[in-house]
């Protein structure tokens, strides 16, 4: 993979994984269209690194929210703040379970499984879909709901199925206000991805040499600058009830996507 390709892949990242589009299916048609010829433990390695550098800008955007959650928590007492982590550390059990049990499993579905993706991107669009049918509320996340969010999240995995559009889409439907649904679909989605990056760290899997440390270095700024921009422009967009607008982009890219699989 060139330095080239990395950046185009890294701002597809940086856009796609706060729009409900679904980053890595996009990432995975990327590769394709692109031409990426990596194997699928480097492709999922790369996606990883992508997917850090959009934490990053996601800890950024809400610096004061993380700042007011850690001056809580250390007031050691049961706060706002403390319950807040709490739901968010219950939401983390799903996706990390999955993670850690099917992880070789899953390195199957970024190798270029096109029709896959397709398939995935047509679920993520009836789920948008659904999500801005809901009335409006006041409601938080509860405890309950925070398991249900993580479940969705863990299923968002799998490329092609939003991780935001499935985790915004199911607090939504749960009643919850879509700018916390929002607040705690970015959020809530750093930890899982920083001791990600702190296990490939500890155990030697991420080993950058040469060219690929260079183009995993230029993806790594194109995806946190396109981030930074995409990540509050989705709350905005989110707030006014615009989801339908990305179910009808997903069910169209996915179509696409599935006739290419078969045809192309």
């Amino acid at each position: 993979m060139d330095i080239i390709d990395a950046i185009i892949l890294g701002i597809i990242q940086g856009l796609t994984e706060f729009l409900p589009v679904s980053s890595s299916g996009h990432l995975e048609l990327g590769k394709a269209i692109l031409g990426a010829q990596a194997l699928p433990e480097e492709s999922l390695l790369f996606t990883v690194v992508l997917h850090f550098a959009t934490a990053l800008s996601t800890l950024i955007v809400f610096r004061k929210d993380v700042a007011e959650i850690f001056r809580g928590l250390f007031q050691f007492s049961w706060n706002e703040e403390t319950q807040f982590s709490l739901k968010i550390v219950i939401s983390m059990i799903p996706a990390a379970l999955v993670g850690f049990f099917l992880e070789d499993f899953l390195e199957v579905f970024f190798d270029g499984a096109i029709i896959i993706v397709g398939i995935m991107l047509i679920i993520t669009a009836v789920l948008l879909y659904l999500a801005d049918l809901s009335k409006t509320t006041d409601k938080g996340v509860s405890y309950n709901g925070a398991f249900i969010i993580g479940l969705a999240q863990a299923v968002a995995i799998l490329p092609g199925i939003s991780r935001s559009g499935a985790t915004i889409s199911a607090a939504v439907l749960l009643g919850v206000d879509k700018t916390k649904s929002a607040r705690f679909s970015f959020l809530m989605v750093v930890p899982l991805i920083l001791g990600k990056m702190a296990k490939d760290l500890l155990g030697g899997e991420v080993n950058f040499v040469g060219e690929q440390a260079i183009a995993m270095g230029a993806g790594f700024l194109a995806a946190f600058t396109a981030g930074l921009a995409a990540c509050t422009w989705m709350i905005k967009l989110v707030r006014q009830s615009k989801l339908s607008y990305f179910a009808i982009y997903c069910l169209i890219v996915g179509l696409i996507a599935i006739a290419w699989s078969i045809w192309g």
